[in-house]
């Protein structure tokens, strides 16, 4: 396991503090290799795998859980952007040639600690020698509207929120956006790191492209 990443995990509600539980508890950003030999605990899962034979059979598998999903108190997404704001400039001080660093936020879009917007431009702001700093949000809205995955203008967009969160999101780079359309989902050159209303193959999705790193730059 290569160091080719660090990662960091903030949760925000009642608090807003590094979500990565078990020995990595409390740290902002975290080698890989220690990411993949620290996990908080592994569970036992049923896994459907093939049989050999064209059907699947179940099988136990070791699952390893680093955060704990909580709902806990309000959506302070103001002091979680500026939280990742600070991490990675000092990432940046120590680490001027780097790939860009991501920031993916993932949320139900309502901030509840004032505009996001001063937070999310600090963010976009920074930049390492290969490039600006790239920011990309998931929102997942309780209203009925439509998945859409990385337009390229708010005008489909029917939530406030969603709008908002459209116009925090970076454009994706010239790598990412071809790795975009070779999952068949149609691109432009004004396309954000923006998906609204996800299921979880958008989830993960989302998660791959915005964590494509350099030979997609």
């Amino acid at each position: 396991m290569r160091d080719y990443f660090h990662v960091g995990v903030i949760g925000y509600g009642a608090n807003v503090a590094p979500a990565l539980s078990g020995a990595l508890a409390g740290r902002e950003l975290v080698p890989l290799s220690e990411i993949a030999a620290s996990p908080a605990r592994l569970e036992t899962r049923s896994k459907k795998v093939p049989d050999g034979a064209g059907g699947l059979v179940d099988q136990e598998v070791k699952f390893p859980v680093w955060v704990d999903p909580i709902a806990n108190g309000g959506t302070p997404m103001s002091s979680a952007l500026a939280r990742a704001q600070s991490i990675v400039s000092t990432w940046l001080i120590d680490h001027p040639g780097c790939f860009p660093p991501v920031v993916l936020n993932l949320t139900d879009g309502e901030s509840t600690d004032g505009d996001p917007s001063f937070a999310a431009d600090g963010i976009r702001q920074l930049s390492s020698v290969d490039g600006p700093v790239l920011l990309f949000n998931l929102h997942v809205s309780s209203d009925s509207s439509a998945a859409i995955s990385f337009p390229d203008n708010e005008a489909t967009l029917v939530n406030q929120y969603a709008k908002a969160l459209f116009n925090l999101s970076s454009i994706l780079p010239t790598g990412m956006r071809t790795y975009t359309q070779q999952l068949g989902i149609p691109v432009s050159e004004g396309t954000r790191g923006f998906v609204f209303n996800a299921d979880v193959t958008s989830v993960v999705q989302f998660l791959d492209i915005g964590t494509r790193a350099s030979d997609l730059r």
